[in-house]
């Protein structure tokens, strides 16, 4: 038998009006009181009336998480997380595919009957900003190096990250050390502002950012091939993304050189084939939970106030040290 809004009230404690609040992500609810609410929809495993509740209040529970097909290294990871998030909350989610999400694409998915749209921004590291809210349901833009001001955002500091990924490769007594990003353009990008600063910070001279088109392999594997064939070869190359890094490698490797006992090679965004790539690749990992809850949450609240303030979050994010860097192999 299918649980009720009176089952999960009585479990976590609170009246139905309360758990109605939460289930349809109105802010004014105490953490202490969402996190009851939200313990016990899981559960009880309940899930809203979607029928009952379209008739209700004229919303689908369905949310649109528009992701670039091609661009995003981690997508299949924040898809899932986002389901997740989402079905605490008893929303579904449509998950669409966009090379250029501020194309025709976006404009496709908000004529779509979906209470809000979340979209991937297309990287860490030396992007552009993504997609802006516009007519249509609010939208909530995942990712992206900056903060666009016209719409809600969760990201990754990626000027922090940088740096954090900079300073690891000097600790393991790199000196020579260039970056690769993507679509770096003539104005100062987040990614290479960290990377600059924790260069000179130690007193060293950055070295070359090298821009790629996309966050392919091909496309780290091209910028790679071009770093380590002149004559100032450098001892370590900062990727924006995983699989520019995963590319990287195999460049190195194919100019006859070791990684990382010749080359220490990161990346930004843990994908699962860094994990067990030869040599596994150190990277900087993001939360991606942590930026799916807060994704799914700030829609929910731009749904419920339009008007509410824009809010740009930070999501954590941490250095994971592996073999591509292990200076023990030097």
């Amino acid at each position: 038998m299918a649980s009720t809004l009176k089952d999960v009230a009585r479990l976590a404690g609170v009246s139905i009006k309360t758990v109605s609040n939460v289930v349809n992500g109105y802010p004014h609810v105490s953490a202490e009181v969402r996190r009851r609410v939200e313990a016990a929809v899981v559960q009880l495993r309940y899930r809203p009336n979607a029928s009952a509740r379209t008739l209700r209040t004229g919303r689908t529970g369905v949310l649109a998480l528009v992701l670039p097909a091609t661009h995003l290294p981690y997508a299949d990871d924040l898809a899932t997380a986002v389901v997740h998030a989402a079905g605490q909350r008893g929303l579904r989610v449509v998950v669409a595919h966009d090379d250029q999400p501020t194309s025709s694409g976006l404009d496709d998915v908000r004529t779509m009957p979906v209470d809000g749209i979340l979209v991937g921004a297309s990287g860490t590291l030396d992007e552009p900003d993504g997609p802006l809210a516009a007519t249509g349901p609010p939208v909530v833009l995942i990712g992206g190096a900056s903060h666009d001001q016209r719409c809600d955002q969760v990201r990754i500091d990626a000027a922090q990250a940088a740096e954090d990924a900079t300073n690891h490769l000097l600790g393991v007594g790199r000196r020579r050390v260039a970056a690769i990003g993507v679509r770096a353009t003539a104005a100062p990008q987040p990614g290479s502002t960290g990377y600059h600063r924790a260069l000179r910070r130690a007193g060293l001279v950055p070295g070359p950012v090298l821009s790629a088109q996309h966050h392919r392999r091909a496309d780290g594997y091209r910028a790679a091939r071009d770093l380590l064939s002149g004559p100032d070869r450098p001892d370590a190359i900062l990727c924006s993304s995983d699989p520019l890094a995963i590319g990287a490698m195999r460049a190195a490797f194919d100019v006859g050189l070791r990684v990382p006992a010749d080359v220490a090679v990161i990346g930004i965004g843990d994908i699962e084939e860094g994990r067990y790539s030869r040599p596994t690749l150190s990277t900087v990992a993001v939360d991606t939970g942590f930026v799916a809850r807060e994704a799914v949450a700030r829609l929910a609240i731009r749904i419920n106030r339009p008007d509410a303030a824009v809010a740009d979050i930070i999501a954590p994010h941490t250095v994971l040290p592996r073999e591509s860097t292990d200076a023990g192999t030097r």
